[in-house]
C-alpha cells in the first residue's frame, strides 16, 4: 500500500512538472504594430527572407489569398492546415507583438501560448538572429494585406491532436540549439550554413525523420519522402552520377536546371523560383559553397573527359530494337526527341541518366514526372514537358521507368506497375 502511495505521488509530481514545463503564458495582444519602429531596410530586407524562407508557399493554397493559410500539408500523422499569418486581427496575426512572432519562431509557441506542430520549421527558424525575426515580422506587417480568413481544423487523430504534449515531443527530439558559426569554415561557408540551416530549413525536406516525425539530426540532409517526392540526399550518399560541384549547385539554384544533374520539380520548384530568387547571388553561392561542402565535393573538379559522361552522352546515339523492347519504343515515339542532346551537353534538355531521380531506391520521382510534366513556372522557366498522366497507361509508364532505370545502369525497381499506380492516386500537391 505504501510503494502504491509512492508510485502515485511520483507520478503526480512528474505530471505537475511536466504541466509546468508545457505551460506558457499568453503574449498581451496588441492593437496595431507601431509600424515607426521598421526602417524601410527592415522590410525590404524581411522580403527577401520570407521569400527564403518559403512563407508563402505554406501559406498560401494555389487557390488562395497570399499569406492566408489553409494550405494542406499532408503528412503520415494525418492532415495539417497552415495558420493564416496575415496582419489580419482576428484570424491571423495582426495583434500579435514583435515578442510573440519571437517566442512562435524560436519555441514553437503561439502568442495565447499553445503549442505549434513541429510541421512549422521553428527549429530552424531558431536558428536565425533577432535582427532577421524583426525583419520578415516587419515585412508581413507592412506589405502583407489583411485576409480575414479561419483555418481549417486538422485531421489528426487523437492523442497527437492534443497540443499539450507537444511539450514532450519537444522536450525529447526539438533541435534548440542556436546557430554557431566554425571558426574553421570560411565566411563564404559560414554564411551558406546560416541560411541553409536556418531562414531556408533544407533540413527539414531532406532529412530523414524517426517515426514520430523528428528530424534525424545524426544523418543530416540524407533524403526523405516529402509532398509525394523524395529528396535526395545532398551528401556523400547522393546517387547522381556526377558530383554536384558549387557551380552546379549554383546554376541550379538559380536557373532551376543543372545540365550535368536535374530540373527542379515538385517541391523544389518554388524553392528554386519563389525562395533563391530573392536572394542574392553571393547568398545562393553561399549556400552552393555549404552544400558542395556537405557532399564532399572539390568544386574545381573538371567533367570534361569524365568517363561517366562520355558514356551518358554516347549511349544516347544507339537505341536497342524498337519491336522488341515496348518500354525503349515508346520513350523514342514520346520522349526522345527533347533529352536528346547529341554530342554535347544542352541546358533545358537534360541527359536523363545523368540524373538522381534514375538512380534513386525508388522511382517516385521519374513516374510523378512522366505523369504531371513540368509546367513554365518549373525547372528552367519557360521549358515545357507534357503531361502524361492521361495519355499512358500504369503498365505504359512502368514501361518507360523500366527502359530508363535499365539505360542508366541500375537494377530493376520492383514492383513497378503498382508503384505507377499508388503514386498517380496520391493526393494531389500543389505543381
Amino acid at each position: 500500500m505504501q510503494k502504491r502511495l509512492i508510485v502515485s505521488l511520483v507520478l503526480i509530481a512528474g505530471v505537475g512538472l511536466f504541466s509546468l514545463y508545457a505551460w506558457h503564458s499568453p503574449i498581451e495582444p496588441i492593437s496595431s504594430p507601431d509600424n515607426a519602429q521598421f526602417t524601410s531596410e527592415e522590410i525590404v530586407e524581411g522580403r527577401i527572407l520570407a521569400a527564403a524562407g518559403y512563407c508563402s508557399t505554406c501559406h498560401t493554397p494555389a487557390d488562395g489569398q497570399l499569406y492566408a493559410g489553409n494550405y494542406a500539408m499532408h503528412t503520415e500523422f494525418g492532415t495539417i492546415y497552415t495558420s493564416n499569418i496575415t496582419p489580419d486581427k482576428e484570424t491571423g496575426i495582426g495583434s500579435w507583438s514583435l515578442e510573440a512572432f519571437e517566442r512562435a519562431m524560436r519555441s514553437g509557441v503561439s502568442q495565447d501560448g499553445h503549442h505549434l506542430l513541429p510541421a512549422f520549421p521553428y527549429e530552424h527558424f531558431n536558428k536565425m538572429s533577432d535582427a532577421d525575426i524583426k525583419a520578415i515580422y516587419a515585412y508581413i506587417m507592412t506589405s502583407i494585406p489583411a485576409v480575414n480568413q479561419l483555418k481549417k481544423d486538422n485531421a489528426i487523430p487523437f492523442p497527437l491532436n492534443i497540443r499539450w504534449l507537444q511539450a514532450g515531443w519537444k522536450l525529447l527530439f526539438a533541435d534548440t540549439a542556436p546557430f554557431v558559426a566554425q571558426s574553421a569554415k570560411s565566411p563564404e561557408w559560414n554564411r551558406g550554413a546560416y541560411l541553409a540551416e536556418g531562414v531556408s530549413h533544407c533540413g527539414a525536406c531532406h532529412t530523414p525523420r524517426n517515426a514520430v516525425g523528428a528530424e534525424k539530426r545524426d544523418n543530416m540532409y540524407a533524403g526523405a519522402a516529402i509532398d509525394g517526392w523524395i529528396a535526395p540526399s545532398l551528401t556523400t550518399t547522393n546517387p547522381a552520377p556526377l558530383p554536384w560541384r558549387a557551380q552546379d549547385i549554383f546554376e541550379y539554384l538559380t536557373t532551376g536546371n543543372s545540365p550535368y544533374h536535374d530540373s527542379a520539380a515538385g517541391p523544389m520548384a518554388p524553392v528554386v523560383h519563389d525562395g533563391m530568387s530573392a536572394l542574392s547571388d553571393s547568398d545562393v553561392m553561399a549556400i552552393s559553397i555549404y552544400f558542395a561542402n556537405v557532399a564532399g565535393v572539390n568544386s574545381d573538379q573538371d567533367f570534361t573527359a569524365n568517363s561517366q559522361l562520355i558514356s551518358a552522352i554516347d549511349a544516347q546515339q544507339t537505341l536497342p530494337d524498337l519491336r522488341l523492347d515496348q518500354g525503349a519504343n515508346l520513350y523514342a515515339v514520346a520522349c526522345q526527341s527533347c533529352h536528346y542532346s547529341g554530342q554535347d551537353i544542352v541546358k533545358g534538355r537534360p541527359l536523363l541518366s545523368l540524373g538522381s531521380s534514375l538512380h534513386l531506391a525508388e522511382p517516385t520521382n521519374l513516374i510523378n514526372v512522366i505523369l504531371d510534366g513540368f509546367h513554365a513556372d518549373q525547372g528552367l522557366k519557360g521549358i515545357v514537358m507534357p503531361a502524361y498522366r492521361e495519355a499512358f497507361s500504369d503498365e505504359d509508364i512502368a514501361l518507360i521507368a523500366g527502359y530508363l532505370r535499365q539505360s542508366a545502369g541500375e537494377k530493376a525497381w520492383p514492383n513497378l506497375i503498382s508503384k505507377v499506380g499508388e503514386v498517380r492516386n496520391q493526393p494531389q500537391f500543389a505543381q
